[in-house]
C-alpha cells in the first residue's frame, strides 16, 4: 500500500507517521485537529514532555486523544504529496 496504510492515523509499514491532537495555542483558538507526526518524536514526547511538531508545522505537546477531532487539512495534503 501507500506511504500510510490508512489516513486517520495509523502508521505505515516503516511506522513513520502517526496521527496526534494539537492542543489549543491559546484560550480563543477553537480549532481543533489531528495532525501527522513522527511516530518516534510521539514516543519522546511521552517519555520527555518534550513538544512535537506535525508535517504541517503546527508544535505542541500531545495529550489529547486523536480520534475526537479531525484531521487538519493542511497535513493531509503535506502527506498526499509525499506519497
Amino acid at each position: 500500500m501507500g506511504f500510510l496504510d490508512d489516513l486517520r492515523g495509523k502508521s505505515s509499514k516503516g511506522g513513520l507517521l502517526e496521527k496526534e491532537v494539537l492542543a489549543p495555542i491559546d484560550e480563543g483558538d477553537h480549532e481543533r485537529f489531528s495532525h501527522y507526526v513522527d511516530k518516534n518524536k510521539i514516543t519522546e514526547s511521552a517519555v520527555t514532555g518534550k513538544s512535537v511538531r506535525a508535517l504541517c508545522g503546527k508544535k505542541w505537546i500531545p495529550n489529547r486523544d486523536p480520534q475526537k477531532f479531525p484531521i487538519c487539512p493542511t497535513c493531509k495534503e503535506i502527506l498526499a504529496r509525499l506519497k
